[in-house]
């Protein structure tokens, strides 16, 4: 299944608020909670699984990837997953405010802005490790990029603003730092991890 390009505010309407596709707010006639109650179990955990899907902006195949990898691991499967999918390097450019959502911060690094540790990395799926560190190239349109979206972000309503206690950022020197991997308090995106691994059983 290859990754979704239509319309956002669709999705957002039928899954509920994805902070990583889109930063536009529909007005839902219904809420998730009341939708779920009519939906049957698998139709759940099926959303679920959907949620996760296009806010991170992955295929299916990807995340079927994700989830063997989070059982092959130690650990709770379902933070498991949700490290994996946060360790994502474009992952971690949005949430670090260099990108407004996760298809942007893709294509920021698809294009050959990142540098992990003094390499250009452009491969969005790259994970990122503790003490990585991030820079971006001097070019002044990169420069200018990042510090707009970083404004923006400053802008933005507070209440979007969440911990990063694992990532550390100097806006004068504009380089970031992975300090630890993220811990399950510091999650923006707010998912029954366990209903998608669920949904997966019968297939990993």
């Amino acid at each position: 299944m290859v990754r979704y390009r239509g319309p956002r505010l669709k999705i957002i309407n039928r899954l509920g608020d994805l902070p990583g596709l889109t930063r536009k707010v529909v007005i839902k006639q219904e809420t998730p909670e009341q939708k779920k109650s009519k939906a049957s179990p698998y139709k759940i955990r099926l959303n679920e699984k959907q949620k996760l899907r296009y806010n991170y902006g992955i295929t299916e195949s990807q995340l079927l990837r994700y989830v063997k990898e989070a059982r092959r691991r130690k650990g709770l499967t379902g933070f498991l997953l949700m490290q994996l999918l946060e360790m994502r390097l474009d992952n971690i450019i949005f949430r670090l405010g260099l990108a407004p959502t996760i298809p942007a911060a893709r294509q920021f690094v698809s294009h050959g802005h990142v540098m992990i540790n003094k390499k250009r990395v452009n491969i969005p799926s790259f994970q990122c490790q503790p003490n990585d560190i991030i820079s971006f190239s001097k070019n002044p349109k990169t420069v200018t990029l990042i510090k707009a979206n970083l404004n923006q972000k400053e802008n933005s309503n507070p209440n979007d603003n969440v911990s990063n206690s694992h990532l550390e950022f100097d806006s004068q020197l504009l380089t970031g730092k992975i300090v630890n991997l993220i811990q399950r308090k510091d999650l923006r995106f707010k998912i029954n991890d366990m209903l998608v691994i669920e949904y997966y059983s019968r297939l990993v």
